[in-house]
């Protein structure tokens, strides 16, 4: 059916050797568990490098794909690359499921079709209202610790401005719209700094601003 890139890479602020290469793939039928298989032995790390810091290789049957759910839908979810942990989920049982409707409503939006159909007319987001609490789970889930100090804050920015303004930006674009529109932040600064190779944002500070911008999310959710 198709095959797509997302993430910074359709955002347009992919940074070489430290943005991941996000790519879903439609199919219209469900797939065995053999042909599944094949498919992670086919694109994971040591058979097809990536070229990025890692791939998050997600695929989906269509009715999902146009559904605009909040579920997380997959058929398969492969994490490879030099960069990150091997990973495969075959079934979204135990899986996080908030990241999944996110990427869709930024593929629906900005998704780049390498193969196939535009994204527009494959991928539908979920309404706004639908996917706030899922913005909540993901701040949530990034508890102290869990990534580098300028993601949490740069992702935490993303979702800020989803939640405020409904817009899907980059990390980089969605730090500069706070700095602009919210007023001066060190962790942002730091964060959109580190991102061009300065010192990672202090953990207390990022903590600092998940925080604050998981009380205004719960607000608007």
């Amino acid at each position: 059916m198709g095959v797509y890139a997302g993430g910074s890479y359709a955002l347009g602020n992919y940074v070489p050797g430290t943005s991941d290469l996000d790519v879903a793939a439609v199919v219209r039928a469900p797939m065995s568990r053999s042909l599944l298989a094949a498919t992670v032995e086919a694109i994971r790390h040591e058979a097809l490098p990536c070229p990025a810091r890692g791939l998050e290789f997600v695929l989906y049957p269509l009715d999902v794909a146009r559904a605009g759910t909040t579920e997380a839908g997959f058929l398969l979810n492969v994490n490879t690359g030099a960069g990150i942990p091997f990973r495969v989920d075959l079934d979204a049982a135990g899986v996080e499921r908030h990241w999944f409707p996110i990427d869709r409503g930024i593929y629906a939006e900005h998704g780049v079709a390498l193969s196939g159909p535009p994204a527009a007319d494959v991928f539908a987001p979920a309404p706004r209202r639908e996917l706030l609490p899922l913005l909540v789970e993901s701040l949530e889930w990034h508890a102290p610790g869990s990534a580098r100090g300028a993601d949490v804050v740069l992702n935490a920015a993303r979702s800020l401005r989803y939640g405020l303004e409904g817009t899907w930006s980059s990390k980089h674009d969605a730090g500069q719209w706070v700095l602009e529109q919210l007023g001066p932040d060190d962790a942002v600064a730091q964060a959109l700094a580190a991102r061009s190779g300065g010192t990672d944002v202090d953990p207390d500070e990022a903590d600092r601003f998940r925080l604050s911008v998981l009380a205004r999310l719960r607000d608007e959710a």
